[in-house]
């Protein structure tokens, strides 16, 4: 059925500016004032903004790790996304050495078969990197689609890499025109760091952070820098929570190198001291890299506005705090890395961004939108609202205050990690390819109707910040 929204204001990362938007056949086939359609539903956004469907590059849905499996899959994950205002959501695909790639691209695919609520893709972990798996390369890109390649710096004698095997997918990145990213931070000096605070009885949550400090992912952000540069290719550094990493990112681009950062929202809104909580409470906020001392927030802040960093990732991963969390009482390490994410990344952008002046508006949708599905060769049917692009629309309540909570939020996890915080904003209205999936903030989608996305090959045209953006 076709169906006009009116009376919103339209927000891209470029324009900001009133109009009707007029959707049939999944996509949108008109913008302007007054449009007219008399078999379509009308569907009123009088004081609200019009954005595009949030694209989520960074999620671990039924993600194993650690001895279990993260609690949301791609039925509840993808549900507590729209609600969100995300459209898009961007999984990583985890390989096994000395296994076929399409292997375990085939278990994802039965993990998110007939589940999504909402269009999504996948990564490809590269754990080893040889003439086998090369040759496998090529045609994944082609049948797949995936053209986005994650390297582990970290989680030795797990998922970690070696500097060959980083170095080796850069250059394969820059052949075939893949975009490599990295979990940066230097896995061998945490082994030494964990051991030893283990040793001498240090067991606590808190020490997760102590045993990755801020050192580690600046030197290991820096190290996978240097290296693209010497490969000449193209680099997306996930997960981005401290000064030191922001630094080395920003040398990188100041010598030309094509080098992105993405951050995530708990390293906007949370900080080190969360993991002090007593009675083990400091567990549900263990991921790695770890929550930072709260001056890194307006560095990580700064950036964004600056255009240093140009993404934000939830880096959805969640575990309950009993029965999962739990496993590493006694021994931090041993606590499963992650937290429930997906939710709440645009409304704090929103709130903590836009409504406290640290972006405006327009950066406010690059950043939760079009620049990940720019990077990741999803622009232009996503990422943006254009006569053509996937009729994937929120329509969002500036000025409605809400508290974040457990009791409220739509994860399958036993916590909120920002419970109690207040912000201002949240979607009203969700569709997603022009069906509503979210309507007047009530799920009305259906399991299974999220497609599977085939994403183009870096485009290094569409990567560099639009004129408009500079600052």
């Amino acid at each position: 059925m076709k169906k006009i929204i009116e009376n919103g204001t339209i927000v891209t990362a470029a324009d900001t500016y009133k109009a009707d938007i007029l959707i049939e056949n999944e996509q949108i086939t008109a913008i302007g004032e007054n449009l007219d359609a008399p078999d379509a539903e009308r569907i009123d956004a009088k004081g609200c903004y019009v954005f595009p469907g949030g694209v989520d590059p960074h999620t671990h849905l039924e993600m194993p790790f650690g001895g279990t499996v993260s609690k949301d899959d791609f039925e509840t994950g993808t549900i507590a996304a729209a609600f969100g205002g995300t459209t898009t959501v961007i999984d990583f695909c985890l390989t096994n050495k000395g296994e076929p790639l399409q292997n375990a691209i085939d278990v994802w695919h039965a993990k998110s078969k007939d589940k999504a609520v909402i269009d999504y893709s996948f990564h490809l972990m590269i754990s080893e990197l040889n003439k086998e798996v090369l040759d496998q390369l090529p045609a994944i890109m082609d049948n797949e689609g995936i053209t986005s390649f994650k390297v582990f710096m970290a989680y030795k004698n797990v998922f970690q890499a070696d500097d060959e095997t980083l170095f080796r997918t850069l250059k394969m990145a820059k052949e075939h025109g893949g975009l490599v990213m990295v979990h940066a931070e230097n896995g061998d000096v945490i082994d030494y760091l964990v051991s030893e605070a283990l040793e001498k009885g240090n067991t606590d949550p808190i020490y997760h952070a102590l045993t990755r400090p801020p050192e580690v992912e600046g030197e290991a952000t820096g190290r996978a820098a240097q290296l693209t540069g010497l490969a000449d290719s193209q680099l997306y550094v996930v997960h981005v929570s401290c000064a030191e990493a922001v630094e080395k990112i920003a040398e990188a681009r100041s010598k030309g190198f094509n080098v992105w950062g993405e951050t995530c929202p708990q390293y906007l809104a949370l900080d080190q001291s969360y993991l002090e909580r007593p009675n083990f409470e400091g567990a549900k906020y263990v991921w790695s890299p770890p929550l930072r001392e709260k001056w890194h927030q307006e560095v990580l802040w700064n950036a964004l506005k600056s255009g240093q960093l140009q993404t934000l990732g939830s880096d959805q991963c969640s575990f309950d705090f009993k029965g999962q969390k739990d496993l590493g009482k006694g021994d931090f390490s041993k606590i499963p890395n992650g937290g429930p994410m997906i939710e709440d990344r645009v409304s704090i952008l929103f709130s903590e961004g836009v409504k406290k002046g640290r972006i405006s508006l327009n950066q406010f949708v690059d950043i939760m939108s079009t620049r990940s599905a720019k990077l990741f060769g999803l622009y232009p049917k996503k990422g943006t609202i254009a006569v053509g692009a996937d009729a994937d629309v929120v329509i969002f309540d500036p000025n409605v205050e809400r508290t974040i909570s457990v009791g409220s939020h739509h994860m399958a996890v036993d916590y909120n990690a920002f419970e109690g915080m207040k912000v201002t904003g949240e979607p009203v209205t969700v569709l997603s390819r022009g069906d509503f999936v979210i309507r007047d903030k009530n799920f009305v989608g259906e399991t299974g109707k999220g497609r599977y996305l085939k994403r183009a090959r870096y485009n290094q045209l569409l990567a560099p910040v639009d004129e408009k953006l500079k600052i």
